[in-house]
């Protein structure tokens, strides 16, 4: 099955307390999987890459037949389908590790997207930077 794969990452500060939110939709624009996972001290840019490699770890699990990865960063969309060149070590490195977690034979797209179609994917980053305790409210 394909699977869209929605992806942010949020910094307050830049680095300063950083946060991924993703989103996988299957073909029949379902709900497949969510998760919300604080990153600790990074920039926005490594936690956009955090970002999609913790949504490449989780459609890996729903044995995909092609994966689209939509991100409001066009900077992390170019870079990781390879338009624009990595100059930074450390989004270089992030990026060796997106690929490599990808499924043999998966065909992967990278697209950059309107910040406001990637809405529940930063709604989830932004929640995992205020959750105070794990009793906070879901965002949904």
């Amino acid at each position: 099955m394909r699977y869209r794969v929605h992806c942010d990452g949020a910094s307050r500060g830049n680095p300063g307390q950083a946060a991924a939110g993703v989103v996988i939709y299957d073909a029949f624009g379902a709900i497949a999987g969510r998760v919300a996972l604080r990153l600790g001290v990074l920039t926005n840019n490594q936690a956009e890459y955090q970002a999609v490699l913790a949504g490449m770890r989780l459609v890996e699990q729903l044995r995909p037949s092609a994966i689209e990865f939509r991100l409001d960063s066009e900077l992390a969309a170019r870079q990781l389908s390879g338009d624009w060149k990595i100059k930074n070590r450390d989004l270089r490195d992030l990026a060796t590790r997106v690929h490599a977690a990808a499924p043999d034979g998966v065909p992967v797209r990278y697209v950059h997207v309107r910040r406001s179609e990637n809405a529940l994917a930063d709604r989830l980053a932004n929640w995992a930077l205020d959750r105070t305790s794990p009793d906070s409210p879901s965002p949904f």
